[in-house]
């Protein structure tokens, strides 16, 4: 039996609801399909949003989207995408499929979708192949209530009052497809592009984010906050779990046992990425103002076949779900300096939390989980540990992660993986100091490589396992199946 143990005296950092965010990019089928199909489609949508999508989103709990990329980001220009549809530019996506980008979703269509699904706006500006003077207008353009030549534009395509922009990313992985820069050389870009996001509105400061490290690549953190730590507010780190290699990833749907394990192992990385760059953050900012942004995660499989291969369309299993599980209780335990993260990408996408095909839409287990988890968002995370084995063959990664938050009202969530493929685990959690009145839980789980398709779109989905808990003076015991994500609300 595995004991638990979760101290409600022991309030650490707060859970920021933008853990549980999201990316959506002009790539294949996200925004085009995805959000967004236009006002005069067949399919339910207000004002070009799909009804479906939207109201989905919501009910999971969506607290910031990050858009437009993602690579594309630092080859789009935002003029582009203002102004009657039927005048805008059209352009050859490069970075994905090599398809017409009509830019008919656009910086008010964005704002429009982020109203809609009543969350953040979060957009990354293009340092790789734009202007300063460019992203500078982007921001006028967007967030000046006053006299201006971008206010007066702005007010020309619709928009009387600017919009509330919470979080405004300079550039995107401008080690790569952003510019291919050096950690010194972007760093000094930052420094003067960043100059001018200017805050028109006392009211609505904007978190100015850098881009960060590819994976495990600490030098550039080091150099990032050396340099210009002091003019931001977060900096970012993407990491993908890939089974394979680059070349070959492996499929979805189809796989062994052990490249399950792999898989766990690979996404369990992530515990080390995030602690290891916040020691790096740590020597410059021990007060942690800056926030660890990891705005790029996810597991990435080979595209489905018979589908483009520069759309990156990939199915999503229990397998998967175990991958978000566990990455969302880590991201939890370093919420003292993780701030945000957005799983890439929202709809149709790589870990996408909801697949569209027509008029028809399926949620992914992916999305259960954010469902499940939303219950964390901006409570107060406790001290907590659980006693598990190691993975067999996999090194010292746990079979068990965990992670427990408290509410204003003193409810306590906690949230379990179980990443065994044949081992069920008894646990035994004991409260410190508190006396439980009332448990209730709910499950996702089942055969590993279980998924939802539009022949069958409820083979996977949460169940009630409040009966499969049993209530103790200070905590509770349960047999946490296989192949399982678990949350537990104690009062």
């Amino acid at each position: 039996m595995e004991k638990y143990l979760i101290n409600p005296n022991q309030k650490l950092s707060k859970i920021s609801k933008n853990i549980y965010g999201h990316f959506s990019e002009h790539l294949g089928r996200c925004i085009y399909e995805g959000f967004f199909v236009g006002e005069d489609s067949p399919i339910p949508n207000v004002n070009g949003m799909r009804k479906d999508v939207v109201d989905a989103l919501k009910e999971m709990g969506i607290p910031v989207l990050r858009w437009p990329g993602g690579c594309f980001a630092d080859e789009y220009h935002w003029k582009d995408g203002i102004g009657p549809k039927e005048t805008r530019k059209k352009m050859i996506n490069t970075h994905w499929g090599g398809v017409v980008e009509d830019n008919s979703f656009g910086t008010h269509e964005f704002f429009e979708l982020c109203r809609q699904l009543g969350c953040d706006a979060y957009i990354t500006g293009n340092v790789g192949s734009g202007s300063v003077q460019e992203m500078s207008e982007w921001v006028e353009y967007m967030t000046f209530d006053g006299v201006s030549p971008m206010a007066e534009l702005r007010k020309q395509n619709g928009s009387e009052k600017p919009w509330r922009l919470k979080f405004f990313g300079v550039g995107n992985e401008n080690w790569g497809c952003g510019g291919n820069m050096t950690p010194e050389y972007y760093a000094d870009e930052y420094r003067r592009y960043a100059t001018y996001v200017r805050n028109y509105d006392w009211k609505n400061r904007i978190s100015k984010i850098a881009c960060g490290a590819n994976a495990f690549d600490y030098n550039w953190t080091d150099v990032l906050m050396k340099k210009a730590g002091r003019q931001m507010d977060g900096l970012s780190v993407h990491y993908y779990t890939v089974c394979g290699d680059w070349g070959k990833k492996g499929k979805a749907l189809e796989f062994t046992d052990d490249e399950y394990y792999i898989t766990i192992e690979k996404a369990y990385k992530i515990e080390e990425l995030v602690r290891r760059h916040g020691d790096v953050m740590n020597r410059y900012d021990p007060d942690k103002r800056v926030g660890m942004i990891v705005d790029e995660w996810g597991i990435w499989h080979d595209v489905e076949e018979g589908t483009n291969p520069g759309f990156l369309y990939q199915q999503n299993t229990l397998r998967d779900a175990m991958v978000a599980g566990l990455s969302l209780n880590v991201f939890n335990k370093h919420s003292d300096r993780v701030t945000m993260a957005n799983i890439a990408q929202t709809i149709n996408v790589l870990q996408s939390v909801a697949l569209t095909d027509g008029e028809d839409m399926i949620l992914t287990p992916t999305y259960y989980v954010f469902k499940m988890y939303k219950d964390h968002q901006e409570n107060t995370l406790l001290g907590s540990y659980i006693t598990t084995p190691d993975l067999p063959g996999r090194g010292k990664t746990p079979q068990l992660i965990e992670s427990a938050s408290v509410k204003e009202d003193g409810t306590i969530v906690s949230t379990i993986v179980n990443t065994s493929l044949t081992e069920a685990s008894e646990v035994l959690c004991q409260v410190a100091d508190f006396k439980v009145t009332d448990i209730t839980a709910e499950i996702l789980t089942g055969e590993v490589h279980a998924h939802n398709s539009f022949d069958n779109k409820n083979a996977v989905s949460t169940a009630d396992f409040t009966s499969s808990i049993e209530k103790t003076t200070d905590g509770f015991k349960a047999v946490l199946p296989p192949c399982s994500v678990v949350k537990i609300i104690i009062r």
